[in-house]
């Protein structure tokens, strides 16, 4: 977990949680601002303690709550993302005005595209491109299984991963299947916005800025989907490689 690793460790000072909110699908944590990341759930409830100190994370070290990005249980590692992204503060001078589905529309023209994770925009992109492969944990109809990453991906010449990955430490692994000179953009609200992963071989980071805290929270308590919450404020951002 080395690239988990470096982004904690390229975090800036040590705010303590002021919130933590663990919804049905988005988690959140309040610090030097807002983070956001996706809810991985564990199998069943209740089996065992799947967030070992809930109930006594507020107050405690941000830097320290994004050190749950390594735990095993997948909860706690969605807790840790959002506190490491409540900690990253972009430079909007690395930003670009599109989003995911616009850049990666323009850079599959005609090309191998690789999506891991199955994206709204998925059917659109399939009109564009000369192959299209969606791998993804739990296929629908379409897609194919994650285990077949190691047959599909180095044929590749433009790839989208989500961000999730990083949650349940497939990353590495996914990464290293990538041909070099492949086109490759991390993507959904839970991506980190640190330039520190084009230098770990990322071209473009497409990722989530929340600008009205309070909306945030009060849908992410009642079930808000992404889109939901993203209508009551969240900014879509993407970050591209100088």
């Amino acid at each position: 977990m080395k690239v988990i690793e470096e982004l904690i460790e390229g975090l800036p000072g040590e705010p303590e949680a002021k919130k933590v909110l663990v919804g049905v699908f988005w988690t959140m944590v309040e610090s030097s601002r807002v983070g956001l990341a996706s809810t991985l759930a564990p199998g069943h409830p209740h089996e065992g303690s799947p967030v070992r100190e809930a109930g006594r994370l507020t107050g405690r070290s941000a830097r320290e709550l994004a050190r749950l990005l390594l735990s095993d249980s997948v909860l706690e590692a969605s807790i840790g993302m959002a506190a490491l992204n409540s900690l990253i503060e972009p430079d909007e001078r690395w930003f670009v005005e599109k989003n995911a589905s616009e850049v990666l529309m323009e850079k599959a023209q005609g090309k191998r595209t690789v999506i891991i994770g199955h994206f709204p925009f998925v059917r659109d992109l399939r009109k564009v491109t000369e192959d299209l492969w969606v791998l993804e944990l739990r296929p629908r109809e379409g897609d194919l299984p994650a285990e077949k990453a190691s047959e599909i991906l180095p044929q590749a010449e433009v790839i989208g991963i989500t961000s999730t990955t990083l949650i349940n430490h497939t990353f590495e692994e996914i990464l290293a299947l990538c041909p070099p000179r492949s086109f490759k953009m991390l993507i959904g609200p839970s991506t980190p916005l640190s330039p520190l992963l084009f230098d770990l071989g990322i071209d473009a980071l497409s990722g989530a800025v929340v600008v009205d805290a309070q909306r945030v929270t009060e849908h992410l308590l009642q079930g808000a989907t992404f889109r939901q919450i993203h209508r009551a404020g969240v900014r879509l951002v993407t970050m591209s490689k100088r």
